[in-house]
């Protein structure tokens, strides 16, 4: 009997930790990858959103520069791939 108390207070942080797992720590990893392929996917004409608000249309794409057109004055502005947040281009399937 003595035994079992000790493996029940072992299952406890392990069960947590699980739990723990499967709330947090796996949908982050999932939206993570969801997020990278999104960046290997850019291509010019893209309308895409940065993660400071700025809304452009992607003129070029190099390794990890994307440059955008701002409009409305067709300003040029270069951003490190990982600042762009989202692609806001309808899907051309829907």
């Amino acid at each position: 009997m003595g035994s079992f108390g000790s493996v029940g207070q072992l299952a406890l942080p392990v069960l947590f930790f699980v739990v723990l797992y499967f709330l947090m720590i796996a949908p982050n990893q999932k939206k993570q990858k969801k997020w990278q392929e999104m960046l290997t996917q850019l291509k010019s004409g893209d309308k895409v959103t940065t993660n400071g608000g700025i809304r452009g249309t992607v003129l070029s794409v190099k390794e990890e520069i994307v440059v955008l057109r701002i409009q409305p004055d067709g300003v040029k502005l270069e951003f490190v791939k990982s600042a762009i947040a989202s692609v806001t281009t309808p899907d051309e399937a829907a």
